[in-house]
């Protein structure tokens, strides 16, 4: 199971985004994974990390955005990765790097079951 950080509380706390009950919700789901996942604040937004490497980072700027950037970390990696991605929730920006756009709460609640499937395939690919 996931760890809960303080920090992360208090930024979601103060975050005044049109879309917080939709992070909030798909944040307790990806911590009540049976991975041990932890989580801090990372790019103004909570970043999930496996084993103290960032791998997937809310993107809620600019705008009104409820997306996550599914990455294999700060550093450019030169191995090769392969990632199949069944459910289509899925845009490549790169060979490593994928963006969910959730576009609301309510997508965010009907596809979570689909979301945390996928971060926990991703975190340990």
């Amino acid at each position: 199971m996931g760890t809960a950080s303080p920090e992360v509380e208090r930024y979601l706390a103060d975050l005044e985004h049109p879309h917080t009950d939709g992070v909030v919700r798909l944040r307790a789901a990806i911590l009540a994974s049976p991975l041990p996942i932890t989580e801090h604040v990372k790019w103004n937004a909570p970043s999930f990390c496996l084993d103290g490497v960032d791998r997937v980072t809310f993107r809620l700027h600019p705008g009104a955005k409820l997306q996550l950037v599914l990455h294999r970390g700060v550093q450019v990696r030169t191995d090769a990765f392969v990632f199949d991605d069944p459910s289509g929730l899925l845009t490549w920006l790169s060979p490593d790097r994928g963006l969910v756009d959730l576009r609301d709460s309510v997508t965010a609640a009907a596809r979570e079951a689909d979301v945390v499937a996928l971060v926990e395939r991703w975190v340990v690919a």
